[in-house]
């Protein structure tokens, strides 16, 4: 069962998310800051992590930036969710190490198909 870290601030959209991906079969971690995603990745070793990029204490810009400057979590995938939808966004995503990104609010297909991609199309078990 592949392991997905959520970490996202707001309590409404991580209850709504992680619900609607344990349901597709993943086990998902939670965290609610920066520095909490960052330890949670390294102790975990979680197969994705989904990023907010507005988070209190270390956005997710810097979060990320961390994970790939960790020779333990660099090969950990990350996407990006933000609400900015500019392409400027995008790139700044890529440039902090996110190998993905995403919009919100979440359209649940879209991001279970970019999820699939970055595991090498292994899907969770329905």
């Amino acid at each position: 069962m592949p392991k997905i870290l959520l970490v996202e601030d707001n309590e409404m959209n991580r209850d709504m998310l992680s619900r609607r991906l344990a349901r597709r079969g993943y086990e998902v971690l939670l965290a609610v800051d920066g520095p909490s995603g960052v330890e949670k990745a390294q102790s975990h070793s979680p197969d994705l992590v989904l990023m907010d990029m507005s988070l209190p204490v270390l956005d997710g810009w810097e979060a990320t930036r961390r994970l790939k400057a960790d020779p333990a979590t660099r090969h950990i995938p990350v996407i990006a969710l933000t609400a900015h939808a500019m392409s400027s966004d995008h790139d700044k995503a890529l440039e902090a190490g996110c190998d993905d990104y995403d919009t919100k609010p979440v359209e649940l297909p879209r991001l279970l198909s970019k999820i699939e991609a970055l595991l090498g199309g292994e899907k969770a078990a329905p």
